[in-house]
């Protein structure tokens, strides 16, 4: 990591490297917050914690810039947490790998921490930046962003004084993003006794080497989802297989609702006899998911082999149920935006199926940049539930973050980048959630824009940042900051 830790901006990196040795787990990202209080206290900045744990370190301004308009610098300090099944790594205690590869700065089997993590580094690094140029600044490091918006929904009204906000969670530089979905969860709870099968045999099996991904940024690619692929592959072999031949036991895949599952396992028993006939059927399917997913998954597997007997197994109507209901659950885009023909409006992951031993979880995530059809999308997740006979909670969820394309502060950025790249910068709106909509919520007044250095693989362990675009984001921040100290206060 020393070879990280040296990139320029060095500040920046630094505190990059130093952050992805801290726990920071969403929900558990305690001690991050703690470390980084300590920062600006060791650079005589003046803390405060709000009474859900967000931290705000003010900046004093520049010599000469006392009375420039304070902004806002944020990011959220949380991480995804997800690594592959191979990879030996503990979240609570170690350390991320990090290498530079190829220009990139990527993770050993890990999620990096990118994601926010460049956002939170490059704010403290204006801290050990005696040369930059601004007004009073306010660094806002916000707490559980990944798994609820919890510490932006608890910002109250006077924690912040600024008039300004730079939001450094966007994930491609050169994209000044002013508008984003508002999304929902759903979690659907089916329940069903387990007993103790007849003669026959058990088999386990595993799908992975999926992309996975960000169930908002990454939905429109198409790639495999691991909940979906496993219900595919059963219920193909419960087409095969005489009535009652085939039954459930623990079912296991995802562990974030904002993941696109990346791979699963399913402990099946097969009626005796008939172990033959499912696996001809499982790896006939497997061949058609791999066609369909050559271009986007490319290294889909499929695992299917014997397993301990004496687990305890879901009833076979029951079983049979369960799958279809799970295949029947929509996955990816619903609907295209109308007035904006490349953007996603809106979108349903399933992210999650937990095994719960007398029943199962299913955990969706659904985005839309439209309240109604976010309410319709959710309706037909219900409607899907009930017909399968399960319990379903539909959480009210996140607002979306409505376009200001006349924000001054998005203008001077446009110019700025434009005079510092020679080209110039788009304008868009993401099909994902920032903690933006809830800010304008209680400051109507503030002005954001979001923008950030190229992340790919957000949420997996693929995530990747590109070097030569955290210098940009670094050298775009310094020089809108100077800017909007000749902003009218």
């Amino acid at each position: 990591m020393s070879e990280v830790a040296r990139l320029e901006p060095q500040p920046l990196w630094r505190y990059f490297v130093d952050l992805g040795k801290i726990p920071r787990c969403s929900k558990h990202e305690e001690a991050a917050i703690t470390w980084i209080a300590q920062v600006g206290a060791d650079h005589g900045c003046e803390t405060e914690r709000d009474r859900v744990g967000n931290l705000l370190i003010r900046v004093p301004a520049s010599k000469g810039c006392e009375d420039a308009p304070p902004v806002a610098i944020q990011s959220h300090a949380d991480m995804v947490c997800e690594k592959n099944s191979d990879v030996d790594h503990d979240f609570t205690r170690d350390p991320i790998r990090m290498v530079v590869d190829s220009g990139d700065v990527r993770a050993e089997g890990t999620t990096l921490g990118a994601d926010n993590g460049i956002g939170v580094a490059a704010a403290l690094a204006f801290l050990d930046a005696p040369d930059a140029v601004h007004g009073p600044l306010e660094l806002l490091f916000t707490i559980d962003e990944e798994t609820g918006l919890t510490g932006a929904f608890g910002i109250e009204p006077g924690f912040l004084r600024a008039r300004y906000m730079i939001n450094l969670d966007s994930e491609e530089i050169g994209v000044f993003t002013v508008g984003c979905a508002g999304g929902r969860d759903a979690r659907i709870l089916w329940q069903a006794p387990r007993t103790t099968p007849p003669a026959g045999s058990v088999m386990r099996l595993t799908v992975q080497g999926l992309q996975g991904g960000h169930s908002g940024t990454d939905i429109h690619k198409n790639r495999g989802n691991s909940i979906k692929i496993l219900a595919r592959l059963l219920l193909a072999a419960a087409d095969d297989l005489p009535a009652g031949a085939l039954m459930l036991g623990a079912l296991s895949s995802g562990s974030k609702r904002n993941a696109i599952p990346r791979e699963g396992h399913a402990e099946v028993f097969l009626a005796e006899g008939q172990a033959e006939t499912a696996r001809r059927a499982i790896e006939r399917e497997a061949e058609r998911v791999r066609a369909q997913l050559a271009e986007t998954d490319p290294g889909f597997a499929m695992e299917l082999k014997p397993a301990p007997e004496g687990t305890r197994f879901t009833g076979a109507a029951e079983s049979l149920r369960l799958l279809r209901m799970i295949d029947a659950l929509p996955q990816g885009v619903l609907a295209m935006s109308v007035a904006i023909p490349t953007l996603v409006e809106t979108s349903n992951n399933v992210g999650v199926l937990e095994d719960l031993g007398e029943g199962y979880r299913i955990i969706c995530a659904t985005r839309s940049s439209l309240a109604p059809a976010l309410t319709a999308a959710q309706a037909q997740l219900r409607a899907v539930a009930l017909l399968g006979g399960a319990e379903i909670e539909l959480h009210a969820g996140y607002p979306g973050w409505q376009p200001n394309l006349k924000s001054p502060l998005l203008a001077r950025a446009k110019a700025i980048y434009q005079r510092l790249f020679g080209k110039e910068g788009r304008v868009g709106a993401i099909h994902a959630g920032l903690e933006c909509g809830l800010f304008t919520d209680k400051y109507p007044d503030l002005d954001i824009i979001s923008y950030g250095a190229d992340i790919t693989g957000a949420h997996s362990p693929d995530e990747r940042v590109g070097i030569e675009s955290v210098a940009k984001l670094w050298e775009l921040t310094g020089a809108l900051l100077e800017d909007l100290t000749r902003a009218e206060a």
